[in-house]
């Protein structure tokens, strides 16, 4: 049986999909899974012992193949598709639900293309794609009335083919990383990691708040504080180290593999609703999430030991990337709570502090 899963990016939606690949693997141990995904968001999946071959397509505009300024090991989409039809898929698995996702699982010729039903894609025309839809039976994507996470949607797709799953699983590799190594040695190995970044602007705590965290990790238990940061977001994370009284350190600039490094060893995460926040869950570090946009029951970690700190239930601007109003909810949320937070995550595991 040969399998192709088709989720391009983002980094948390390609984490919530690593148990898709997961559960294949258990109920075929002989197939042969392939996955395609963007250049910027393959380094997760090369830690995925289930998948066999990561078809990796560029993030920028083709020069040419092989010209200079294509992603390291991406190809153009011409060439990924050539390569998707001599791999001779029996069934492809649309994950993303776009346009695109849906005409390049199309492209692979699979015999079956399995996706989600109008109400659950993210462009309903890419429905017309599919050969097999699934409809999770509730209001849509993005309905109030859909209180499941995302990772049990996407698993749904797998009774398409007749594979149910009680728990989902997040196969990904321990790691080596010289960044990780230098932080345990500047903190004593003992540290959490605040993650101040954010895509979207009104998924982002103020920095001030959170160095007053940082602050509170220090006196209360002894811990360091490391700020994470990602392309764009070094100024963000540095605001938050000065306002911290020593309490936090910059962390150097981090691939995934730093990150799935940094992340095991960890006491605690505090962040937003962001990929390395989803990396962090998927591999069981404690979680502290603050929401505003977005719905935690959705998308948030999935430990009943995690907590998250939401304004969903008066939040006027669900999963729109700015806030419609003057005053985003997330500014709602203050150090207190947090710190309540805080507190009852580290006392749910001693051990980790």
């Amino acid at each position: 049986m040969r399998v192709l899963i088709v989720r391009l990016g983002a980094l948390g939606d390609v984490v919530h999909a690593i148990p898709v690949a997961a559960a294949l693997r258990r109920a075929f141990p002989s197939a042969r899974i392939d996955w395609l995904v963007s250049a910027k968001h393959r380094e997760i999946l090369d830690l995925v012992p289930a998948i066999d071959r990561r078809l990796v397509i560029s993030d920028r505009p083709s020069r040419g193949e092989g010209q200079p300024g294509d992603d390291a090991g991406a190809t153009s989409l011409m060439a990924a598709i050539r390569e998707l039809r001599r791999a001779r898929y029996d069934v492809a698995f649309d994950l993303q639900g776009l346009i695109k996702s849906a005409a390049l699982a199309r492209s692979s010729g699979a015999a079956r293309l399995i996706g989600f039903s109008a109400r659950y894609v993210r462009e309903r025309l890419a429905r017309l794609f599919y050969t097999d839809a699934y409809d999770p039976g509730r209001g849509g994507l993005y309905d109030p009335r859909e209180t499941r996470h995302v990772v049990d949607i996407n698993l749904g797709l797998l009774s398409v083919i007749g594979v149910t799953v009680a728990t989902p699983e997040f196969p990904i590799d321990a790691v080596d990383s010289p960044v990780a190594d230098a932080i345990r040695e500047q903190t004593g190995g003992r540290y959490a990691l605040l993650n101040p970044g954010a895509a979207w602007p009104n998924k982002r705590w103020p920095p001030a708040r959170l160095a007053m965290v940082a602050v509170a990790l220090r006196e209360r238990h002894g811990l360091r504080s490391v700020m994470l940061w990602g392309p764009g977001e070094e100024a963000i994370a540095a605001e938050v180290v000065a306002g911290s009284a020593g309490a936090g350190i910059l962390s150097p600039k981090t691939s995934i593999t730093d990150l799935v490094a940094l992340a095991r060893g960890a006491a605690l995460m505090v962040s937003g609703d962001t990929g390395p926040m989803h990396v962090a869950a998927a591999l069981g570090t404690p979680l502290v999430g603050i929401y505003g946009p977005t719905r935690p029951a959705r998308n948030g970690p999935m430990s009943p030991r995690d907590i998250t700190v939401s304004r969903d239930a008066i939040c006027q601007c669900h999963h729109l990337r700015r806030c419609r109003l003057d005053r985003m909810c997330l500014l709602d949320i203050e150090v207190a709570e947090v710190l309540g937070a805080v507190e009852r995550r580290l006392a749910a595991e001693p051990d980790r502090v």
